[in-house]
């Protein structure tokens, strides 16, 4: 500022810091703490204590089930369940909570009308009298309705959809989106109530609204799934009460979704059916080991050959094509290439190498390979096949299920065979097809 808004005379103006100023900052006088500092060897462990929601695949996600005062943040596109799946866990809660006598379950929609949430509920099975619905749309009148009813679980869908009276501009806006997730979480802490919020996502996939969203709340979960599929997941990518490399299965049918403890009759075709082309591998979805069949199909064209790939990764399946043709010598120079998995899984990490080569092998020679074969392995470009992760886990998994014959890397360290299982350690893509199919030439 050159000139004095006083005097109006010019260079008058000089620099002059605030009295009692510390480092260049203003001076804050303290404060006395409200409850003292004590070892954290002192403090309660009674505030992390879960409670069950009632859906499995849920409190698996969730690291067990809901921490009181906790706030969980659900996203996924439109259409993919999000709804549906907290109006299930809404009503499994009031029902535990009214066998208990604990308080009732508040569901707040900001985006249908109370109506067309109660036809859901009434399709899924949801109805219960412990269950309160309010159709608001304003985080004030939120607020009163949990004053007056003290939930014991607070549902709100959507943050998009609420908007604060004192903040500009409309719902869903940046600051909105804020100022309302600032008001449910220190609602949610203040009276230890957990909450769970639905959130939007972009065309891009990411959660809408400001990124600081996603700092504010302790949990976020990602709902996956396709639209042409029944398979839905749920993926925990910020959890701070557990892991975030769980994942939770369910399945969406007419009345409603449908939790999937064992989802490997989604990811399979008939046991009892051996065609060419097809085998089986196991995918490490988090933690959890999940059968994936992966469809493998070549067909002779007079024209330019396609790849076309679903649920694999092409490129991946692109580098199994070279290695096949350059260490098998099997020629798929004019021949169409068609690879798929079963059920909407997802076949894309390096582990899935040797079930795509194996299916790629079976139909290029019309053979189907032997019966109750599980293959797990990266597949280098020398034709190797590298050690995966979490190799016992898929062991395990595939003996679970019945399958007879695993094939593996021969450098993998440490690995029992189930009962059951007979593991064929191989050290290149050759000697796995030797051992699951007869002699190609």
């Amino acid at each position: 500022m050159g000139r004095c808004g006083e005097c109006q005379a010019w260079g008058t103006v000089i620099e002059a810091r605030p009295s009692g100023s510390r480092s260049g900052l203003s001076h804050i006088n303290a404060l006395t703490p409200t409850s003292p500092a004590q070892p954290i060897t002192d403090v309660s462990k009674q505030a992390s204590i879960k409670s069950p929601t009632g859906v499995g695949e849920f409190d698996r996600v969730l690291g067990g089930g809901l921490v009181p005062g906790v706030v969980v943040l659900l996203a996924g596109e439109p259409g993919v369940g999000k709804s549906t799946l907290l109006l299930d866990v809404a009503a499994r809660a009031a029902a535990a909570a009214a066998e208990r006598g604990a308080a009732p379950v508040l569901y707040v929609t900001g985006e249908e009308s109370a109506p067309q949430v109660r036809a859901r509920a009434e399709r899924i099975g949801a109805l219960h009298p412990h269950l309160l619905l309010a159709a608001e749309s304003d985080v004030a009148t939120i607020l009163g309705h949990v004053e007056r009813n003290a939930p014991s679980l607070l549902i709100v869908d959507s943050i998009q959809t609420i908007s604060d009276s004192d903040v500009e501009g409309g719902a869903g806006g940046v600051a909105q989106v804020r100022a309302v997730a600032s008001t449910l979480v220190n609602l949610s802490k203040s009276r230890d109530m957990p909450t769970m919020i639905v959130g939007h996502v972009t065309k891009d996939g990411s959660i809408a609204g400001p990124r600081v969203l996603e700092h504010l709340v302790d949990v976020v979960c990602q709902f996956e799934g396709d639209k042409h599929s029944r398979l839905r997941m749920v993926r925990a990518v910020k959890n701070r009460y557990g892991a975030t490399d769980e994942v939770g299965c369910f399945e969406l049918i007419d009345a409603g979704i449908r939790e999937l403890p064992d989802p490997s009759g989604v990811f399979l075709s008939s046991r009892n059916l051996t065609v060419p082309g097809t085998c089986v591998t196991i995918a490490l979805e988090g933690r959890r080991p999940i059968p994936v069949e992966v469809q493998g199909l070549s067909t002779p064209t007079a024209g330019p050959p396609r790849r076309t790939t679903s649920g694999v990764d092409s490129s991946r399946v692109a580098m199994m094509l070279a290695v096949l043709q350059s260490r098998l010598h099997i020629e798929f120079e004019k021949r169409e290439i068609f690879v798929s998995t079963i059920g909407g899984a997802k076949a894309t990490e390096p582990a899935s190498d040797a079930a795509i080569a194996l299916a790629l092998t079976s139909s290029a020679a019309d053979m189907p390979l032997a019966p109750g074969v599980v293959a797990i392995g990266e597949v280098a470009l020398t034709g190797e096949l590298r050690p995966v992760v979490g190799l016992q886990q898929r062991l395990n998994e595939a003996a679970r299920l019945g399958f007879q014959i695993a094939i593996i890397p021969a450098n993998s360290a440490d690995v029992t065979a189930p009962a059951g299982l007979r593991v064929r350690a191989v050290r290149n893509i050759h000697e796995a097809v030797g051992k699951v199919l007869p002699p190609l030439h």
